[in-house]
Protein backbone atom coordinates (compact mmCIF):
# COMPACT_ATOMS: atom_id res chain seq x y z
CA UNK A 1 0.00 0.00 0.00
CA UNK A 2 1.34 3.48 -1.05
CA UNK A 3 0.84 6.23 1.74
CA UNK A 4 -1.23 9.35 1.22
CA UNK A 5 0.50 12.56 0.21
CA UNK A 6 0.16 14.11 3.23
CA UNK A 7 -0.24 11.25 5.55
CA UNK A 8 -1.91 11.90 9.93
CA UNK A 9 1.00 11.90 12.25
CA UNK A 10 1.57 9.70 14.85
CA UNK A 11 2.63 10.91 18.26
CA UNK A 12 4.15 8.37 20.45
CA UNK A 13 4.67 9.06 24.07
CA UNK A 14 6.23 6.09 26.47
CA UNK A 15 5.59 6.85 29.78
CA UNK A 16 7.92 5.36 32.98
CA UNK A 17 6.07 4.80 36.40
CA UNK A 18 6.05 3.14 39.00
CA UNK A 19 3.69 -0.20 39.33
CA UNK A 20 1.71 1.34 41.32
CA UNK A 21 0.78 3.86 39.90
CA UNK A 22 0.47 2.66 36.49
CA UNK A 23 -3.73 2.00 36.46
CA UNK A 24 -3.54 5.64 37.83
CA UNK A 25 -1.57 7.01 34.57
CA UNK A 26 -3.70 4.71 32.54
CA UNK A 27 -7.19 6.52 33.90
CA UNK A 28 -5.01 9.99 33.86
CA UNK A 29 -4.07 9.58 29.93
CA UNK A 30 -7.62 8.27 29.27
CA UNK A 31 -9.76 11.11 30.99
CA UNK A 32 -7.11 13.55 28.87
CA UNK A 33 -7.86 12.07 25.81
CA UNK A 34 -11.85 11.41 26.49
CA UNK A 35 -12.15 15.37 27.48
CA UNK A 36 -9.65 17.11 25.61
CA UNK A 37 -8.19 15.15 22.86
CA UNK A 38 -11.20 13.29 21.15
CA UNK A 39 -12.69 16.77 20.54
CA UNK A 40 -10.02 18.52 18.63
CA UNK A 41 -9.13 19.47 15.80
CA UNK A 42 -7.81 17.07 13.19
CA UNK A 43 -7.54 14.60 15.64
CA UNK A 44 -7.50 10.74 14.21
CA UNK A 45 -7.67 7.80 16.84
CA UNK A 46 -5.98 7.09 19.90
CA UNK A 47 -4.46 3.89 21.85
CA UNK A 48 -3.28 3.33 25.56
CA UNK A 49 -1.33 0.20 25.48
CA UNK A 50 0.29 -0.49 29.14
CA UNK A 51 3.30 -3.13 29.76
CA UNK A 52 2.61 -6.13 31.48
CA UNK A 53 5.66 -5.44 34.24
CA UNK A 54 3.51 -2.06 35.32
CA UNK A 55 6.78 -0.26 34.41
CA UNK A 56 5.49 1.41 30.95
CA UNK A 57 2.21 2.95 29.76
CA UNK A 58 2.58 3.96 25.93
CA UNK A 59 0.25 6.33 24.37
CA UNK A 60 -0.30 6.59 20.52
CA UNK A 61 -2.11 9.29 18.90
CA UNK A 62 -2.65 10.07 15.29
CA UNK A 63 -3.30 13.77 14.22
CA UNK A 64 -4.57 14.88 10.73
CA UNK A 65 -1.52 17.68 10.76
CA UNK A 66 1.33 19.31 12.51
CA UNK A 67 -0.32 22.15 12.71
CA UNK A 68 -3.39 20.35 14.27
CA UNK A 69 -0.84 18.93 17.15
CA UNK A 70 0.16 22.07 17.43
CA UNK A 71 -3.31 23.95 18.05
CA UNK A 72 -4.27 21.28 20.63
CA UNK A 73 -0.61 22.27 22.66
CA UNK A 74 -1.84 25.17 22.96
CA UNK A 75 -5.30 24.49 24.92
CA UNK A 76 -5.36 26.04 27.94
CA UNK A 77 -7.01 23.21 29.97
CA UNK A 78 -4.25 20.55 28.75
CA UNK A 79 -1.38 21.62 31.68
CA UNK A 80 -3.87 20.63 34.34
CA UNK A 81 -4.00 17.08 33.19
CA UNK A 82 -0.47 17.01 32.95
CA UNK A 83 0.46 18.29 35.97
CA UNK A 84 -0.69 15.50 37.81
CA UNK A 85 0.38 13.05 35.19
CA UNK A 86 4.01 14.64 35.55
CA UNK A 87 3.66 13.78 39.13
CA UNK A 88 3.91 10.24 38.70
CA UNK A 89 5.42 9.35 35.53
CA UNK A 90 8.20 10.30 33.20
CA UNK A 91 8.18 10.55 29.63
CA UNK A 92 9.70 10.46 25.90
CA UNK A 93 8.01 11.60 23.01
CA UNK A 94 8.33 11.28 19.35
CA UNK A 95 6.42 12.41 16.15
CA UNK A 96 6.30 9.46 13.44
CA UNK A 97 5.09 9.47 9.94
CA UNK A 98 3.75 5.87 8.38
CA UNK A 99 6.23 4.83 5.93
CA UNK A 100 3.71 1.62 4.92
CA UNK A 101 0.60 -0.08 6.03
CA UNK A 102 0.56 -4.16 6.48
CA UNK A 103 -2.81 -5.39 6.95
CA UNK A 104 -3.76 -9.36 7.56
CA UNK A 105 -2.76 -11.82 4.70
CA UNK A 106 -5.55 -13.50 3.17
CA UNK A 107 -5.98 -15.97 5.56
CA UNK A 108 -5.16 -14.79 8.40
CA UNK A 109 -7.52 -13.48 11.17
CA UNK A 110 -7.44 -9.86 12.48
CA UNK A 111 -6.24 -9.90 15.55
CA UNK A 112 -8.24 -6.55 16.86
CA UNK A 113 -11.58 -5.86 16.18
CA UNK A 114 -12.21 -3.35 12.93
CA UNK A 115 -13.05 -0.45 15.64
CA UNK A 116 -9.68 -0.92 16.84
CA UNK A 117 -7.78 -0.81 13.48
CA UNK A 118 -8.89 2.28 11.88
CA UNK A 119 -6.79 2.32 8.78
CA UNK A 120 -7.28 -0.67 7.65
CA UNK A 121 -9.58 -1.01 5.14
CA UNK A 122 -9.48 2.60 4.45
CA UNK A 123 -8.00 3.00 1.07
CA UNK A 124 -4.58 5.15 0.91
CA UNK A 125 -3.42 5.71 -2.54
Amino acid sequence: MTMPASPPLTLLKVFRVEPENQSRLVQLLSRATEEALRSAPGFVWASLEKSRDGRKVTWYVQWQSEADYQAMREDPDLPAYFQEIMAIASHEAEMYEPVKLFEPGRFAQPALPSSYRPMVGRRIN
